[in-house]
């Protein structure tokens, strides 16, 4: 069973930025595609970023490509998303998500999830 706790959420002006972190319990973290999910109110959970097992290539969703950047430290077992010039529309949940060995850009491929951090842009 893995356990990913979120942290660093919070409220920001547009154009600011903030920066995410997911600790992850599993000791083979290194192994795990390690990607970042939101959810707006009465919207579906969208993809935004994934880092690979794979010597941590990336891919990105459009909306936050050139503003959010995906980092990890396997040592650490902790993914890092920093977040810069904000948008409101970028407001929802943000969540954490990890996958063994396999690159995905769909929710439903993820194994295990963290419970969430809010992340609110005022304009």
């Amino acid at each position: 069973q893995v356990q990913l706790v979120e942290s660093g959420g919070g409220v920001v002006q547009a154009g600011g930025s903030l920066r995410l972190s997911c600790a992850a319990s599993v000791l083979t973290f290194s192994g795990y595609t390690m990607g970042w999910f939101r959810q707006a109110p009465g919207k579906e959970r969208e993809f935004v970023v994934y880092i690979s097992w794979r010597g941590g290539s990336t891919y990105y969703a459009d909306s936050v490509k050139g503003r959010f950047t995906i980092s990890r430290d396997n040592a650490k077992r902790t993914v890092y998303l920093q977040m810069n010039s904000l948008k409101p529309e970028d407001t929802a949940v943000y969540y954490c998500a990890a996958n063994y060995n396999s690159d995905y850009a769909i929710a439903a491929e993820y194994d295990y999830w963290g419970q969430g951090t809010q992340v609110t842009v005022s304009s």
